[in-house]
């Protein structure tokens, strides 16, 4: 444990964007595994709103440093080629 005040501060800190940065990984796990559902089932209007949401909640969670950019742009690419070959 940390004794200098601003290192004890910091560890609070970083316990708090861990749990936002939780948060928001496991949201858009969500919605990936709701999108590959609507596509399975066959239900592809759904599947296309799911996309939007999909990639809006990525390119956000890469705007806040919780992934990296072209981790984010990988994502919605393969998701949007799952897409693509089944409509």
């Amino acid at each position: 444990m940390a004794n200098i005040k601003s290192a004890k501060k910091r560890i609070l800190v970083i316990d708090k964007k861990t749990e936002v940065n939780k948060s928001r990984k496991s949201e858009i796990k969500t919605y990936i595994k709701k999108f590959e559902a609507a596509l399975t089932e066959g239900n592809y209007d759904k599947a296309k709103e799911l996309l939007k949401v999909c990639e809006k909640k990525l390119y956000q969670a890469a705007a806040k440093n919780t992934i990296h950019k072209n981790a984010a742009s990988r994502k919605v690419s393969r998701l949007a080629l799952r897409l693509n070959k089944v409509a």
